[in-house]
């Protein structure tokens, strides 16, 4: 009786002291996170908590070899995945796709989702093309929201902090009828006010608000069938962009040295965006070897913008901008398991939709008016078979053709392409334990191509895709009863017809396919319980990308490195929960440099940043002290835009955050 009593207390605090395990759909089937050939940073909605993360800029702080980049406008953000990275500016493409419950976001104009009732992210370093197609060619962020069921549960948040922040957070879920119907509502609404000053009237021009809501009704009329409807909907209304001119910049305009987070204007400020996704999930397990999974969807992102670009009162670069950006998809796949042999099989379509207008806001003259519409069809497969009891072999291909048109209005021209791409991808695994696993892996990415409208040129109209080689040697490990997990890989990446900014005349500079890099690189991450509630966190990334061949009119660019591509990320954090409900946590983030230009002559330093976290937890309520950049670091850009702008960094915050669940 005394023994069995030890066996068991030995077993309870080993189990306390054991890092949980995580089941992932990276590549749309489930798997233990440990097991998936390829960089993942997976999080639970307890990690999502316990770090305070609420935004995917802040997501990205703690994913090695991830940096979204900060253009100081509210949903522009520019994705930055192992180095690689589309213009900002882009309309069409990206590096990284943004899926939301299958839903996907492929350009930078609205990256972003509402953190509020998630279940788990995934990050996926490398490319995607496989089973996610365009636009993947660096990796995925996959965030998946809570299923709702027949547990009734809900929460409410409420935060004050600095800068007049507030923000209230609600959820509310649970059955309509009892194992057959069930909804969740989720929403948020958050203020905060500048840090921009009117040199004029002293008042600050960034303030920022937004509102997110998202409802979801979930249908199992039989036990194999499982229907679920997502409505979703985030609204900002933000004042000016978070930037100014350089002293570069001013000079070059003839004005006067700007101030720091000061600058004019005379025009109203403002940047009104919206986002709204409905996506229709049905899942259907046939049997227990095939399941069937449709999703259709409908994305759509708005913005109305006025904009001062001299930051001055001077009249000069006075803009007003319309922008609607509409994607419909369609993805249907059947995944089955016989044996050891485990597939996935699928169709997917979209059809795009792209409006933009820009006008000069005092003279009303129109400068830019113009319509992109284009679909994507692809066909795809991916399979996996254990050849032994260790070894286990890996591959997939996907086909897919993207046709594309545009008209611009304002020049009467209009034009029309088509590409397609094979994607392929090839792994071995080999389990040296059952904790151990090695790997090694080739697959391939692509970005899409896209049209230059404002050039009468018919040589430069449109540009091809970027085409990427990735060939990645990993290892993934748990020792001592699952107390320590170490993750790591090293990769070399061949870009083909890269898309860059190509001056074709001293006075002309389009998109083009004319540059050719190489790239290599390292990633760590390293989690340890040292003991029953404290935990260790370690991330670690290192990449070298540089312009093999890259040249035009104004200069040779071989052997620069890439923009926008930091050379290294990494976080540190300690963590520790006590069972009496004292809660702390520390994170230290940083990045290393990045250059803003192609010639390499504009760039922003490494910096580092420390967030904090302290507070008091209970069954229902939690109360917490919370942090970030508690040192008020200032890591500018100083030099962004060919050297012509300033992007200010964020300033610390420090707040107050009250949780209540029932």
């Amino acid at each position: 009786m005394i023994c069995n009593t030890a066996v068991s207390a030995i077993a309870e605090e080993q189990e306390a002291t054991s890092l949980e395990t995580m089941t992932v759909t990276a590549q749309k089937q489930e798997e233990d996170v440990q097991d998936v050939s390829m960089g993942v940073t997976a999080f639970d909605d307890q990690a999502i908590e316990d770090i305070k993360i609420e935004s995917v800029a802040e997501l990205a702080d703690y994913v090695p070899n991830l940096m979204i980049y900060e253009t100081g406008i509210e949903m522009r953000g520019q994705p930055i995945m192992r180095g690689v990275s589309a213009s900002g500016t882009s309309e069409n493409s990206t590096a990284v796709g943004l899926y939301v419950d299958g839903v996907p976001t492929l350009s930078s104009f609205g990256f972003g989702a509402g953190f509020v009732d998630i279940e788990r992210i995934e990050v996926l370093r490398g490319p995607q093309g496989t089973l996610y197609g365009k636009n993947t060619e660096a990796g995925v962020i996959n965030i998946i929201t809570r299923q709702p069921d027949n547990t009734f549960r809900g929460k409410i948040s409420t935060e004050l902090a600095e800068d007049s922040k507030y923000k209230g957070m609600a959820s509310l879920s649970g059955p309509l009828q009892k194992d057959k119907l069930f909804f969740s509502i989720a929403g948020e609404y958050e203020q905060k006010d500048g840090y921009i000053e009117d040199i004029a009237t002293g008042d600050t021009l960034d303030d920022r608000e937004h509102w997110f809501g998202r409802g979801k009704l979930r249908w199992t009329p039989l036990d194999n069938l499982d229907i679920s409807l997502i409505v979703s909907r985030l609204s900002r209304d933000d004042g000016g962009a978070r930037m100014n001119l350089s002293l570069e910049g001013a000079a070059s305009l003839g004005l006067a040295a700007p101030q720091d987070r000061k600058y004019g204007k005379n025009v109203d400020l403002y940047r009104d965006t919206d986002s709204d996704m409905q996506a229709l999930k049905v899942v259907y397990d046939i049997n227990e070897t095939y399941t069937l999974t449709s999703i259709t969807a409908r994305k759509k992102f708005t913005s109305k913008t006025s904009d001062d670009w001299g930051f001055s009162s001077a009249e000069m670069m006075e803009t007003a901008s319309e922008d609607e950006n509409c994607t419909i998809s369609q993805e249907l796949r059947l995944n089955a398991g016989i044996g050891k042999l485990k597939w996935i099989a699928g169709l997917y379509f979209d059809d795009d939709h792209i409006e933009s207008r820009l006008k000069k806001t005092l003279s009303g003259t129109v400068t830019r008016d113009r319509e992109t519409n284009g679909n994507s069809y692809a066909v795809f497969g991916q399979a996996s078979y254990f050849l032994t009891q260790r070894i286990n072999l890996v591959g997939g291909l996907r086909f897919e053709e993207q046709d594309m048109k545009y008209k611009n209005y304002l020049m009467d021209t209009s034009g029309d392409d088509s590409w397609n791409d094979i994607s392929p991808k090839a792994a071995l695994e080999y389990h040296i334990t059952p904790d151990i696993m090695s790997y090694v892996s080739i697959s391939k990415g692509y970005r899409s191509g896209g049209f230059n409208q404002q050039t009468e040129n018919e040589q430069y109209a449109s540009y091809d895709e970027e085409t990427l080689w990735s060939y990645e040697l990993g290892v993934k490990s748990a020792f001592f009863d699952r107390r320590l997990i170490v993750n790591g890989a090293v990769y070399y990446m061949d870009i083909n017809n890269m898309q860059v900014s190509e001056a074709v005349s001293p006075s002309e500079t389009y998109i083009t396919n004319a540059a050719e890099a190489t790239a290599t690189g390292a990633e760590l991450e390293i989690t340890a319980r040292i003991a029953q509630g404290l935990t260790l966190t370690a991330g670690f990334g290192y990449c070298d990308i540089t312009f093999d061949e890259y040249q035009d009119q104004l200069g040779d660019y071989g052997g620069n490195h890439n923009t926008f591509a930091p050379d290294y990320t990494f976080n540190l954090g300690a963590q520790y929960r006590h069972a009496g409900g004292m809660y702390a946590r520390v994170d230290l983030l940083g990045y290393g440099k990045i250059y803003f230009d192609k010639a390499n002559e504009y760039s922003r330093a490494p910096y580092e940043l420390v967030n904090l976290k302290i507070g008091y937890e209970r069954e229902h309520f939690d109360v917490y002290l919370y942090g970030k950049n508690i040192f008020d670091k200032e890591y500018d850009s100083v030099g962004w835009y060919n050297g012509f702008y300033t992007v200010y960094s964020d300033p610390r915050e420090i707040g107050l955050q009250l949780t209540y669940r029932f």
